[in-house]
């Protein structure tokens, strides 16, 4: 076996881990790169505005071209070409600093997992004996499903429904809760109706029992209350788990949780040693958290500097049709933390022009906030995710209402809602204070 080493080794070659390696080879730092599957993240894409005829095989062909596109960002030659050695091996602790991957045993001296996760399988009943999809594997179907049973109601979940949906299929979401249950109710709500109106017909507080069926025969569901639906295919969209079990950290003396490994502010694990960011800590599972966390380790472990992560300001979106999108605490997580001293600041997006010129000005923003600085903002509507970039930076550098009124959007666009709901935080203060209306009165008495 051979004997390597280097400063930072990085398990597993997704958004994270890529993010690490890249800056910390181009500043300078000896870096050994694991992956033992694909190079580059797996991403899963949403289909809209398609017309009711369709071919779906062309739909997955585009889908593949797309993922084409985008693997040379994440390839082996190119972050070779930053100075990185990658090996196309799996690697496992055998030492608190030592990995084995393959024909190799590396010591490092700081290592990174990044080993991202897979969709979480429920423990249903007969799952194990029926062909059932999941959000990577969807994509390898090339006949459109008659009828797509999905189980699970989150974000995964209802962009595959809608997608489907207005591909021609039959759908029927089976949601053991509420459907986008982690989300704002009444932005919940918006995108609920929208979906139903198309057809998908989502169920909720529907709990799987038991699933049956065959490939040739299709497969069936049943629920707690009795009922028995069947359909032509399965997908389980339940969530996703962190990827640890191969990794060996009793080996390293890295403890995990629940979700994933346990990690500190800094993405340290219980080896100070080794890091984890990403899918792999175990917390928010998004491709932009993993990106975020690897600028956080490589702070840390590359420049030597102190740095913490925050979730206070990382965005969330669903891709349906309307957008949703969160930044920050809900309404109710607002209220929880902080009572009356909240206030809610609202905007239509009837009232923006450029969606009424693009006839799709329907949805709403809310912003909570608190002593005149947001917490959370709420936002269903055309370019909900796209909107929530700003708020992301809003909240990151702690700024007020005041700052977001200071600021001049060109007319027409989408963005100049972002200033409008502060402008609906301050509309009371100025025009509905009887003290303002005084004072302007008397400085037009005295003005010259």
């Amino acid at each position: 076996m051979q004997k390597l080493s280097c400063d930072i080794l990085i398990l597993g070659a997704g958004s994270g881990g890529l993010s690490v390696a890249a800056g910390a080879s181009q500043m300078g730092a000896d870096v050994i790169l694991l992956e033992g599957h694909k190079m580059g993240r797996l991403s899963s894409y949403g289909i809209a505005n398609v017309t009711p005829d369709t071919d779906y095989a062309a739909v997955q062909d585009h889908v593949a071209g797309v993922i084409e596109q985008i693997e040379p960002v994440d390839s082996q030659e190119r972050f070779e070409g930053f100075g990185v050695r990658v090996i196309r091996a799996f690697g496992r602790f055998v030492a608190p600093t030592e990995v084995e991957a393959g024909d190799y045993r590396i010591t490092a001296r700081r290592i990174v997992i990044a080993t991202g996760s897979s969709p979480m399988v429920p423990p249903i009943p007969g799952l194990d004996k029926v062909p059932y999809l999941t959000n990577e594997t969807l994509w390898s179907l090339k006949t459109r499903p008659e009828h797509l049973l999905i189980i699970g109601g989150g974000p995964i979940g209802m962009e595959m429904a809608q997608a489907h949906r207005r591909l021609g299929s039959r759908v029927t979401v089976l949601e053991g809760a509420k459907a986008l249950g982690r989300e704002d109710p009444e932005c919940a709500a918006r995108v609920l109706e929208a979906m139903r109106a198309e057809g998908v017909e989502v169920i909720e507080e529907a709990k799987v029992t038991r699933v049956g069926g065959t490939e040739a025969d299709g497969v069936s569901v049943v629920l707690e209350d009795g009922r028995e639906i069947a359909g032509s295919h399965l997908l389980v969209a339940v969530g996703r788990r962190a990827n640890t079990e191969t990794l060996g950290l009793d080996a390293a003396g890295i403890e995990t949780t629940g979700t994933g490994i346990k990690v500190d502010a800094a993405l340290k694990t219980t080896n100070r040693k080794v890091y984890a960011i990403g899918d792999a800590a175990g917390g928010l599972m998004f491709t932009h958290v993993a990106g975020y966390h690897a600028g956080i380790v490589v702070r840390s472990a590359v420049l030597g500097l102190p740095a913490k992560a925050g979730t206070n300001h990382i965005p969330r979106a669903t891709y349906t049709r309307p957008e949703l999108a969160q930044v920050g605490l809900t309404e109710a997580e607002a209220r929880t933390a902080y009572g009356d001293r909240l206030e809610v600041a609202r905007f239509d997006f009837g009232h923006n022009d450029r969606l009424v010129a693009e006839r799709s000005a329907q949805g709403f923003i809310k912003a909570m906030v608190v002593r005149g600085r947001p917490v959370g903002v709420s936002i269903v509507g055309p370019q909900a995710g796209e909107l929530a970039n700003f708020w992301s930076m809003v909240i990151a550098n702690n700024l007020k209402m005041s700052a977001i009124s200071a600021m001049v959007s060109p007319y027409p666009t989408v963005g100049e809602i972002n200033k409008r709901v502060a402008g609906a935080y301050f509309s009371p203060r100025l025009f509905e204070n009887q003290t303002v209306k005084t004072v302007v009165r008397l400085i037009q008495r005295w003005l010259p």
